[in-house]
C-alpha cells in the first residue's frame, strides 16, 4: 500500500492562508493583483530607463529633464476634471483597457524612434504627455472600478497586498532595468513596460466583476465638475489632503527631475550602479508594507502619512550633501545615495498609501470618480510647477542647490501637516 507523502508545512501554511483570505479567493481581484503587478514591474524599469534615454544618449540638460516632468504631471491640469464627469458617467473597465492600448503604442514608440535615429528629447516630452494623459482616465478607472469590485472595507487589506508585491517590483526591476539598459540600451527596456501593458489587457478582459453603466445624468459636465469640486472643498478632510498633497507632488516632482542627473553626474554612477541604488528602494517599499498597518493602528491613517512624509524630508535633506567621493570612495556615495532611495521609497508608500485609502474612505459612490479625479486635478497639476522650478534651480545655479530647495520645502511641508487641526482630529 504506497504511503502519502506528506505535504511541507510551508505549503500547508500557504494554502490555509489562501484559504482563511477573502480577497485571495476572489478571482476578479486576482486578475485585477496580477495585471498591477506586471505593469508596476515595466513601470519600474521605465521610470530607470526614460531618464537614462535623456541623460545618457540625448545629453539633456536640468532644464530638459524638468520640461520633461513636467510633460508628465501637465494632463493632470488640462484632463483631471473633465475625466471624473467621464468615469462618472460610464463603464470604467472598457475604459481601463482602452488606456493601456495606448499606454502599450506609446512606449513602443521610443526603441522604434531610436532604431530609426528620429528620436530626441521633444519625442520624450510627447511620450511622457501621452503617458501621463493615460494615467489620469485610466488610473482613475483602476481606483474607482477595485472599489466597486471589493468594497471600501477591503480597500486598506488590498493596499497592503499591492504594496508588498509592488515592494518586490521595486526590488528587483531596477536591477534587472540597470542589466538591461547596458546590454540593449535605454530604449529597448522601454519595451518590456509596452509587453506588459499588452498582458494586463489579456488579464483585466477575462474580470467578471459587475461594471454597469451609471444611470445618464441630465447635468451639464460643467455643473459636474463644480459639484466635484465643491464636495471636496467643503469636506475639512479631503480640503486639507487636497493641499497636502499637492505641495508632496510639487516637491517629489522636483526631486524626480534632479536626482538621475545629480547621480549620474555629480556622484558618477552608471545605469548598473543606479539601478542597484535603486534596487535598495524596493527594500524601502517592502518596508512600508509591513509598517503600513501597525502605523495606521497606532497612529491612524494620518499619522502614519506623517511620519512618511518625515521620512521623504529626511531623504530630500541629506541627498544633496552626498560628496562625490564619500571617504575617498565614489562607492561610498553611491552606497548613501542608494541608502536615501530605501528611505524615500518607504516614506513616499507610507504617505500615498493611507492618503488613498482616507480619501476614499469618505467619498459616497456617486462623487467617487469625480473625487478621484478633482483630487488628482488639485495635487497632481501643480506638480509641473515643481519639475520646473527644480529644472531651473539647476540650470542656472546648480543641481545641489535645486535639490536642496526641495528639502526646504520638505521640511516646511511636513511641519504644516503637523500642525493641521483636519490631522490632529484624525489621527
Amino acid at each position: 500500500m504506497a504511503t502519502r507523502t506528506k505535504e511541507p508545512p510551508i505549503f500547508t501554511a500557504f494554502r490555509n492562508a489562501f484559504r482563511s483570505d477573502e480577497l485571495l479567493r476572489n478571482g476578479d481581484f486576482r486578475r485585477y493583483w496580477s495585471s498591477a503587478i506586471i505593469n508596476g514591474f515595466g513601470s519600474y524599469v521605465s521610470a530607470l530607463a526614460m531618464p537614462l534615454c535623456a541623460v545618457l544618449l540625448l545629453k539633456a540638460s536640468p532644464a530638459q529633464m524638468g520640461m520633461m516632468g513636467a510633460a508628465a504631471a501637465l494632463p493632470f491640469a488640462l484632463l483631471a476634471l473633465p475625466a471624473g464627469v467621464f468615469l462618472d458617467r460610464n463603464r470604467k473597465l472598457p475604459i481601463l483597457l482602452t488606456s493601456k492600448a495606448v499606454q502599450a503604442a506609446t512606449l513602443a514608440s521610443v526603441p522604434l524612434a531610436w532604431w530609426l535615429g528620429v528620436l530626441t528629447v521633444q519625442w520624450l516630452y510627447v511620450t511622457s504627455f501621452i503617458s501621463g494623459a493615460c494615467g489620469v482616465i485610466g488610473g482613475g478607472a483602476e481606483v474607482v472600478f477595485l472599489t466597486n469590485m471589493i468594497g471600501r472595507d477591503k480597500l486598506t487589506d488590498a493596499q497592503s497586498k499591492f504594496t508588498a508585491t509592488d515592494s518586490a517590483s521595486r526590488l528587483l526591476a531596477p536591477g534587472f532595468a540597470g542589466v538591461l539598459i547596458q546590454w540593449l540600451t535605454a530604449p529597448y527596456a522601454v519595451l518590456l513596460n509596452a509587453f506588459g501593458f499588452l498582458v494586463s489587457i489579456a488579464l483585466l478582459r477575462n474580470v467578471k466583476a459587475s461594471d454597469p453603466k451609471p444611470p445618464p445624468s441630465n447635468k451639464h459636465p460643467l455643473r459636474d465638475i463644480h459639484d466635484g469640486i465643491l464636495f471636496i472643498w467643503r469636506h475639512p478632510l479631503l480640503r486639507t489632503l487636497a493641499w497636502v498633497s499637492g505641495c508632496w507632488h510639487m516637491l517629489f516632482y522636483g526631486f524626480a527631475a534632479l536626482h538621475v542627473i545629480f547621480a549620474t553626474r555629480e556622484l558618477g554612477m552608471s545605469a548598473g550602479m543606479l539601478g542597484v541604488a535603486q534596487m535598495i528602494g524596493g527594500v524601502g517599499v517592502l518596508a512600508s508594507s509591513l509598517l503600513l498597518k501597525p502605523l495606521t493602528r497606532r497612529y491612524g491613517p494620518t499619522g502614519a502619512m506623517l511620519i512618511g512624509m518625515g521620512l521623504c524630508a529626511f531623504a530630500y535633506t541629506v541627498t544633496p550633501l552626498i560628496p562625490a567621493n564619500l571617504f575617498g570612495y565614489p562607492l561610498a556615495s553611491a552606497v548613501a545615495c542608494a541608502t536615501m532611495s530605501f528611505f524615500l521609497d518607504c516614506g513616499v508608500m507610507l504617505f500615498l498609501m493611507p492618503y488613498t485609502t482616507l480619501r476614499q474612505k469618505v467619498t459616497p459612490d456617486e462623487y467617487l470618480g469625480r473625487m478621484v479625479s478633482t483630487m488628482r486635478f488639485l495635487t497632481v497639476s501643480v506638480a509641473p510647477l515643481g519639475a520646473l522650478s527644480a529644472g531651473y534651480l539647476g540650470e542656472h545655479f546648480s543641481v545641489r542647490t535645486g535639490l536642496a530647495c526641495v528639502a526646504v520645502g520638505g521640511i516646511a511641508l511636513m511641519l504644516m501637516l503637523a500642525l493641521s487641526p483636519s490631522v490632529r482630529q484624525k489621527s
